[in-house]
């Protein structure tokens, strides 16, 4: 069956007919520490609307290690070790890196950068979307599922 977005490994599948509630390019340094990435594109969505199909397959770690009890955590397949998602402890979202995760980039462009800090002498970006200090100011994180 295909879905609106889809994405995971062989093991693990996820996918949501609904819209994402935020994409935005991350500057963040636990996003950079995990990824590996200089920015990472970030998509969260409701919780509830990013289906897993086999959560009993995943192993799950903090995703910020200077902050263990934090509310996201790091999925990955337990066969394969894929990053499948992040998960929120607290039930509000569930996140995914487009290019880490499986899922179709162009199919959920970014529409602002997030965390960006001068401070840290990285150039500005210049692609035309909106820079925050944070997420987007506009944006409410959804009520616990």
């Amino acid at each position: 069956m295909s879905h609106k977005y889809a994405g995971g490994c062989d093991h693990n599948h996820t996918h949501s007919e609904n819209d994402p509630i935020d994409n935005h390019i991350c500057h963040c340094s636990v996003c950079k520490s995990v990824t590996g990435q200089d920015t990472t594109h970030v998509v969260f969505f409701n919780h509830g609307d990013l289906v897993v199909d086999n959560v009993e397959g995943l192993n799950r770690q903090p995703f910020n290690a200077q902050n263990p009890d934090g509310p996201l955590e790091l999925c990955t397949c337990a066969k394969c070790g894929a990053p499948i998602m992040l998960d929120d402890k607290q039930s509000r979202i569930r996140a995914i890196v487009p290019n880490l995760m499986g899922f179709d980039s162009a199919s959920l462009p970014a529409t602002y950068h997030a965390f960006y800090d001068a401070s840290t002498g990285a150039a500005a970006p210049d692609d035309g979307r909106p820079i925050y200090d944070g997420l987007r100011p506009e944006f409410v994180w959804p009520e616990p599922a």
